[in-house]
């Protein structure tokens, strides 16, 4: 365990002087392109990433000689141990664990040991540094607490409030509640996820009975987020549509072929107008049919977040292709004699496709 752990520090280590070798031969590419002048863009970040490097250095190294110090009685180590447990900090608890193997023991005011506190606060770094204990060991993988609840009934307890905060929307909290229980459970056999504790809860009531609420709000959440982006993209739907039946400049009265049918702008712009219309016809059944959804507990595991997503994507690529459609017909009207008035459009089209990837940030890192 500790060799695997000194590796993995060892690969971030790298991973870090890597990045400011790289950041660095941006530098001088940067010096040499634009001049001396063009070093403040980019020596800001570089000292600063240095800085966290060598305080994270300075910091395991007083750990390190901290413990050595202490020795190996675990009565030094509870209360630096529960509370690098619940705020998963696996640094400390790796190197405590070095030092003395039987802190892994410790108990909080609650009876909980290291194993129930990491899976009850959803420490996922501090559960993969003890995954391999807990596998091989029956006596962790079977403990129970005073009410007789294994690591699955402590699974299924609601997380503590600063861990739902890390992820947007309670639809998307919920997900991560089922995937976190789902992993406890790869831990025992199917016949052991049916025990009962002493009051005759099964680990599957448990998690209804705590996340009741949760599912609630993120019914609620999810169909409020579906119905506002089903109307924003039944307004682009509509928009596009008119904008792909009403060609730009007219058509020949004799022909009814388009004026500026062999303008590149006008082939630009039936392509992305077309695309807008598709994608944006996608995200709308998409939305609908998380309108339409069952929501029970297991969809909100990959059904309802995976339709979220996928609506959310299209309807970016929607509005985007709206976007250059829009661009297009500008070009054609206005800057046939003012080609300068290309590059204030262009800049204008990335500012409302910027805001949309920076305010979904949250649901794509989900």
């Amino acid at each position: 365990m500790r060799a695997s752990v000194l590796f993995h520090h060892s690969i971030l280590d790298k991973c870090v002087d890597d990045i400011l070798r790289v950041v660095k031969l941006c530098n001088n590419t940067c010096c040499s392109w634009l001049g001396k002048n063009s070093m403040i863009l980019v020596v800001g970040p570089i000292k600063n990433i240095e800085k966290k490097k060598k305080e994270y250095q300075e910091a395991k190294q007083l750990l390190s000689l901290m413990c050595n110090q202490l020795g190996s009685s675990t009565a030094h180590y509870r209360e630096p141990m529960i509370h690098a447990v619940c705020q998963d900090t696996y640094e400390v608890v790796d190197e405590i664990l070095f030092i003395s193997p039987a802190a892994i023991n410790i108990k909080n005011e609650e009876g909980h040991n290291i194993i129930q506190l990491a899976v009850i606060n959803r420490s996922e770094k501090i559960y993969n540094l003890i995954y391999h204990i807990i596998e091989r060991t029956n006596e962790y993988r079977l403990m129970t607490d005073s009410s007789g609840n294994n690591l699955v009934h402590l699974a299924g307890g609601l997380a503590p409030s600063f861990v739902l905060g890390r992820t947007t929307g309670a639809a998307l909290q919920l997900q991560r509640e089922l995937l976190w229980r789902e992993e406890i459970e790869t831990l025992m056999l199917p016949i052991e996820l049916t025990n009962e504790n002493v009051y005759g809860e099964t680990p599957e009531m448990v998690f209804t009975r705590e996340h009741l609420h949760l599912m609630k709000q993120g019914e609620n959440w999810i169909k409020t987020t579906a119905e506002s982006c089903s109307i924003t993209t039944a307004l682009i739907v509509t928009v596009v549509f008119a904008a792909g039946i009403t060609v730009p400049g007219g058509s020949n009265q004799d022909s009814g072929i388009p004026v500026f049918k062999n303008e590149i702008a006008f082939t630009i712009f039936a392509v992305s107008n077309a695309f807008s219309l598709f994608t944006g016809a996608t995200a709308l059944l998409l939305f609908l049919s998380i309108l339409t959804a069952r929501f029970s507990e297991r969809d909100f595991l990959v059904s309802l977040p995976r339709r979220l997503i996928f609506g959310l994507f299209t309807l970016f690529i929607s509005t985007a292709a709206m976007i250059v459609a829009f661009c297009a017909i500008l070009y054609i009207v206005f800057c046939d004699q003012r080609p300068w008035m290309l590059a204030p459009i262009a800049g204008f089209a990335c500012l409302p496709i910027s805001v949309i990837v920076t305010l979904n940030s949250p649901y794509w890192q989900t």
